[in-house]
C-alpha cells in the first residue's frame, strides 16, 4: 500500500484550498526585537515580526535572560527526570508559589505547556469526577477541546460568551451531576473578552465549576498581571484558573492554579503531568522571574496598550477592516484563504513584513485573517511602514475598505 500517495492526497487537497501551512525560518536576536533573522529565499535578511505571542516582548528582557543563564550553570540543563522521578527541582517549587500568589490561589501546578495544562486537566476532571459534565464555549481552544474529548464526560456546547444560554444548558442537567463550565477570558483570534462576571454568577446559580483559560491574559491584564479575573476582582470565585508561560511571560509552560486538594487531584491522576519529563530547571527560573517582574512593573503593559491603540488608529485612518474589540488582538479580515496567504507572502518579500495568515481550521471557512500583535518593543515606525504596506497591498488586490 502506498501510504505516501495516501498522505500526498490530502496535503495537496489543503493546498488547493489554500489552507496549506508554510513556516517562516526565523532567527530571534537578542536586543533587536521585533526585528528577526530571515532564513527564507523570498524574504528579506531581516524582517519585522507582528505576530508573535511574546507580547510584551519579556523573552528578551535582559534580567530574565540572565537568570536562565545562571540557572543553566547551577543546575545544567535539562530536569533529569519526571516530577516524579527525580525531576522536581527547587525552581520548580519556588514558581509554583508564584503562580498560585498571582492569582490567589492556594496551589498550582506546572506543565509542560499551555496546551498540555489545558488537555490534562480537563481529562483528568472529566474522566474522574463521577458522572461529570462540562459545558463549553463554542471557541474554546483546541487544546480544551481535546481535554473535553479524552475525558469521554458527557459534554455541552454553549453559544460563544452568552450567559443566558450557559443558564439553559445547565437547568437542563440533572442538579446532582458534577459540572464543569470551560471558557475563556481573552479570545486568540477573535480578540474578544468573555463577560466574565455574569458567567460566573450562572455557573454559581447552579452549583458549577468554573475552569478558566486566561493564556492570552496573564501577565497583560490587571494590576500584577494576574489576568482578567484579576483585573475584574473575580479571581476568587473562580475554582480554576489555567494560564501559560509561554506568551506574555516569554518563556515556555502551563499551569493550573486552585485549591490544595484539586491541583493534588490532578497532580496525582493526569497522565500528561505523570509521565512527561520536567520543564528544565533553567526555564522555571527565568518564569518565576519573569511572572515576579511583571507583578510590579507596569512599564511594558502600559507601552503595549500604547502601541495597540496607535496601531488601531493608523488603520481606521486608511479604511483597513479590523476586529473591533477591547484586547490587544487585532485581526485585520481578509476573508479568502488565497488572497491571506497571497497577502502574508508579498508583505514578506516587498515589505520585510513578517504575519502568519490564518485560516482554517484555526478559525471557520470565510473569516481567514491576518492578526497583528503590536508590542512595546514595536516603534512607531514600524507600524507606519506596516500600515503603508497594507494599504498600497489593499488597493493592487481589490480587498474592501472599511466603511467611513
Amino acid at each position: 500500500m502506498d501510504f505516501d500517495a495516501m498522505f500526498n492526497a490530502q496535503l495537496n487537497a489543503l493546498k488547493e484550498e489554500g489552507n496549506y501551512r508554510i513556516f517562516a525560518e526565523l532567527e530571534r536576536q537578542c536586543g533587536s526585537f521585533p526585528k528577526a533573522k530571515s532564513y527564507d529565499d523570498n524574504a528579506p535578511d531581516e524582517v519585522t515580526v507582528w505576530c508573535s505571542n511574546d507580547y510584551l516582548g519579556m523573552g528578551q528582557n535582559d534580567t530574565i535572560r540572565q537568570v536562565m543563564k545562571d540557572a543553566i550553570d547551577l543546575c545544567g540543563t535539562g530536569a533529569g527526570g519526571t516530577r516524579n522521578i527525580s525531576g522536581t527541582n527547587h525552581y520548580h517549587v519556588e514558581l509554583e508559589k508564584e503562580l498560585a500568589d498571582l492569582h490567589g490561589k492556594e496551589d498550582a501546578l506546572l506543565f509542560t505547556s499551555g496546551y498540555v495544562s489545558n488537555w490534562a486537566a480537563l481529562s483528568t476532571l472529566g474522566a474522574r469526577l463521577p458522572d461529570a459534565v462540562i459545558l463549553s464555549d463554542e471557541l474554546n481552544h483546541a487544546s480544551m477541546i481535546e481535554g473535553m474529548r479524552h475525558s469521554r464526560a458527557r459534554k455541552v456546547i454553549w453559544k460563544h460568551n452568552d450567559p443566558e444560554d450557559l443558564d439553559r444548558k445547565l437547568a437542563a442537567l440533572p442538579a446532582n451531576a458534577p459540572k464543569i463550565v470551560a471558557f475563556e477570558s481573552v479570545y486568540s483570534m477573535d480578540g474578544d473578552i468573555c463577560p466574565m462576571k455574569e458567567i460566573i454568577e450562572v455557573a454559581e446559580k447552579h452549583g458549577a465549576m468554573t475552569y478558566l483559560d486566561e493564556v492570552h491574559a496573564v501577565g497583560l491584564y490587571g494590576p500584577r498581571g494576574g489576568g482578567v479575573s484579576e483585573r475584574e476582582g473575580l479571581a476568587d470565585r473562580i475554582t480554576l484558573i489555567e494560564g501559560t508561560l509561554g506568551k506574555a511571560y516569554g518563556c515556555v509552560g502551563g499551569y493550573i492554579t486552585g485549591s490544595e486538594a484539586m491541583c493534588d487531584f490532578v497532580r496525582s491522576f493526569a497522565s500528561g503531568f505523570i509521565f512527561t519529563t520536567a520543564l528544565p530547571p533553567a526555564v522555571a527560573a527565568a518564569a518565576k522571574a519573569s511572572v515576579a517582574h511583571l507583578k510590579e512593573s507596569q512599564i511594558e503593559r502600559q507601552m503595549q496598550r500604547e502601541r495597540v491603540a496607535y496601531l488601531r488608529n493608523q488603520l481606521d485612518k486608511q479604511g483597513i477592516p479590523h476586529l473591533d474589540n477591547p484586547s490587544h488582538i487585532i485581526p485585520v479580515m481578509i476573508k479568502d484563504p488565497v488572497k491571506c496567504r497571497m497577502l502574508a507572502d508579498i508583505l514578506m518579500r516587498d515589505w520585510g513584513i513578517y504575519v502568519q495568515p490564518i485560516n482554517y481550521p484555526t478559525v471557520p471557512k470565510g473569516t481567514e485573517r491576518l492578526r497583528f500583535t503590536p508590542g512595546p518593543l514595536h516603534s512607531e515606525a514600524d507600524i507606519d511602514h506596516l500600515v503603508e504596506a497594507l494599504s498600497v497591498l489593499w488597493k493592487q488586490c481589490a480587498i474592501a475598505h472599511a466603511v467611513a
